[in-house]
């Protein structure tokens, strides 16, 4: 059901991808995902260091004998992570999927997973992004829509867009990312011409995401407008959850000559970590898209992965398949 060219490549049931969240892409739902599946993925970063990665790998493969990725997402920083060195701790583990993002110093990263025949997808904002990394060799890509939490880019191109637009010139696998929860996500994405979707938040309101059930709670009672745009005069956009943190954060920078400093209180990881360990949800920023507004429960992830493919089979064969049949009658 649903076989496409990402499941063959991943060698999963479901063209259904957990994206890698800071701070929620763990063991428990990455199992759960790829288990129910989907794809998993654990996020690199999450974890302290490359070594504190190793035990969560080995986590995971406790819990579940199917595939599963890790999330490398490259962030320009002075004092950047030792980057390279959980690569090699997703080549020693033996994992066979890599999901990167950021900036073009994940293709030294590229370069130490492919002698090792480790397939990767890379996360791109933009069509333009995409087929450069195509054009470097990367195996699948994952297209985030102006919807998606996290970074969406500059250029503000919806899904509805921005996926056949990636469709038209990309020929590797592409997954459909930002705005994705339910089976009329899955069937449209297909239909737009991906080969799966990345969903974020959705998983985050599920039984097994490892974050306080008040932030749980939250997506479940937030509607697509409960989100906020940060950073845009910094040409650094990210979209967060709506609440008094993030509120002040677009007040302070919409500021003339406001500059990171101003803010630099309010977005510490820290405080983003304390909101999902307390669920304070005033406390600190908190990622969240506008598929929120289609996010009513919070299920087991087998539940709502067998919800999204049951949806979608029956819109294929149920609605569409009725819309179809005056035609094909004569």
């Amino acid at each position: 059901m649903f076989a496409t060219r990402f499941t063959e490549l991943c060698g999963i049931r479901f063209p259904i991808m957990q994206g890698g969240m800071q701070g929620v892409g763990r063991a428990e739902l990455a199992a759960a995902v790829s288990q129910a599946g989907g794809l998993g993925t654990l996020t690199a970063l999450t974890q302290p260091s490359p070594d504190d990665l190793r035990v969560e790998i080995a986590r995971c493969q406790a819990m579940t004998d199917a595939p599963f990725a890790v999330n490398i997402t490259v962030f320009p920083t002075i004092n950047a992570p030792d980057y390279r060195g959980y690569a090699q701790a997703v080549i020693d583990s033996g994992v066979t999927i890599v999901e990167t993002a950021g900036t073009p110093a994940a293709v030294e990263i590229w370069e130490m997973l492919r002698p090792h025949g480790i397939r990767i997808i890379h996360k791109c904002t933009s069509v333009r992004h995409a087929l450069s990394a195509e054009r470097k060799g990367v195996d699948a890509v994952s297209i985030d829509g102006f919807e998606c939490a996290g970074h969406p880019g500059e250029d503000d191109v919806p899904g509805l867009i921005l996926i056949p637009a990636a469709a038209d010139k990309i020929r590797i696998p592409i997954l459909a990312s930002g705005g994705f929860g339910d089976g009329r996500g899955l069937v449209a994405a297909l239909s737009l011409g991906a080969d799966g979707i990345n969903m974020g938040t959705r998983f985050c309101a599920t039984r097994e995401a490892p974050i306080h059930d008040g932030v749980k709670q939250r997506m479940v009672e937030a509607d697509e407008r409960a989100t906020n745009l940060i950073f845009r005069s910094l040409k650094n956009t990210a979209r967060v959850g709506k609440n008094a943190v993030s509120d002040e954060v677009v007040r302070r920078l919409v500021q003339p000559g406001a500059t990171f400093a101003d803010v630099a209180d309010l977005v510490s990881g820290m405080r983003s970590r304390a909101v999902l360990q307390t669920g304070e949800i005033d406390d600190g920023l908190y990622w969240a898209g506008q598929v929120q507004g289609l996010i009513h429960d919070a299920p087991p992830v087998a539940e709502l992965i067998d919800r999204i493919v049951g949806e979608a089979y029956a819109i294929v064969t149920g609605r569409l398949a009725a819309i179809l049949a005056p035609a094909t009658s004569h």
